[in-house]
């Protein structure tokens, strides 16, 4: 059975950039979902933006689909890491 070749220092530190990078991802999609949250409920509660009520209900209404997307890319991404580290050991 072929083994495969122990990570050098500069390989170790590749893999916690990329999950550095993972989290940072993750922080922008949550960002955005709490942006949108927030809009959508400013415009729902001023009586001034009643004519855009409806981008209102779709901000509402995308803010958990894209806190979804998110979490899954976040998760996806953190299991090929560890199965990076399982093959590298």
């Amino acid at each position: 059975m072929d083994h495969p070749k122990p990570l050098i220092t500069r390989d170790y530190l590749a893999i916690e950039r990329t999950h550095l990078a993972n989290e940072r991802t993750f922080l922008a999609y949550f960002r955005t979902a709490l942006v949108f949250l927030s809009g959508g409920v400013a415009i729902l509660q001023m009586e001034v933006l009643r004519e855009i009520r409806p981008l209102g209900f779709f901000l509402l209404a995308a803010s958990p689909f894209i806190l979804g997307i998110g979490i899954f890319r976040l998760l996806y991404v953190k299991r090929q890491i560890k199965k990076y580290y399982k093959y590298s050991k």
